[in-house]
């Protein structure tokens, strides 16, 4: 039984039922949700590459309506642009179960004013918070650590293994943090088997992306790295479990 620590549901109307069969259809147990289809792969891609911002507002509430109703497998994050949504994810956290933050998408360095008071109030609910850095200053791993350890009871989780999926050096920098973890969808296998290995199977989630991956692809990765079975239950499950806290499904 797998927790898949990142994934995205649509608008699309059979978004939920879908998310829920290729779940069960690939053994992953429950999700942790955020807003997808949020800006189309283009203009992502080139926000990505170009920078810029996508001024574009998240319905994070029907993220969390459409989680409530899948009987509980399905946990929704706040996907918050911190230009606009501080006072919002302040009054609804307690309705999520995580924030996530994208410089991408919403084009902000991580030393901005206003994403230090979205992880304030997130350290306040205990929500994990995740983002994935970029390769331009002000959204770099090392703008991740500086962040870290103003927050030192935040967890942090840096998606994809870091900027590309094939951030080595990033894993270095962020393995004198202890609370900062990595996600695994989208990386470099040899990335991947790198988070266990320098930082920890406890600090290693195993996440998606889909609908923009197919988990059988992550999953295939994952089989790669030949864990123990301690470190397949930490990084399949266990981690998840502690950081949203939920019983394991595998326990």
């Amino acid at each position: 039984m797998i927790f898949d620590f990142h994934a995205r549901l649509t608008a699309a109307p059979d978004a939920v039922p879908a998310m829920l069969a290729t779940m069960a259809g690939t053994g992953i147990a429950r999700a942790a949700v955020s807003a997808g289809g949020v800006v189309d792969l283009d203009r992502l891609s080139d926000l990505i590459v170009e920078g810029g911002r996508a001024d574009v507002a998240v319905d994070n509430e029907r993220v969390r309506r459409d989680c409530a109703r899948s009987g509980g497998l399905l946990l929704p994050f706040y996907f918050a642009d911190p230009y606009r949504d501080v006072a919002d994810y302040r009054r609804v956290a307690p309705s999520y179960r995580g924030l996530e933050i994208s410089p991408a998408v919403h084009g902000f360095r991580l030393d901005d004013p206003p994403v230090s008071e979205l992880v304030a109030v997130a350290g306040d609910v205990g929500h994990p918070v995740y983002l994935v850095c970029l390769g331009r200053p002000g959204a770099r791993t090392t703008d991740l650590v500086a962040l870290a350890r103003r927050f030192p009871g935040v967890t942090f989780v840096s998606g994809h293994c870091g900027h590309t999926g094939l951030d080595a050096a990033g894993l270095a920098l962020i393995a004198p943090l202890p609370n900062v973890v990595v996600e695994t969808s989208g990386c470099f296998t040899a990335v991947a088997r790198l988070a266990v290995h320098r930082l920890g199977a406890d600090r290693v989630l195993f996440g998606t992306e889909y609908p923009l991956q197919h988990p059988e692809v992550e999953l295939a990765k994952l089989t790669a790295l030949d864990l123990t079975a301690t470190e397949l239950h930490q990084v399949t499950s266990g981690n998840a479990a502690r950081l949203l806290g939920e019983e394991s499904p595998v326990d």
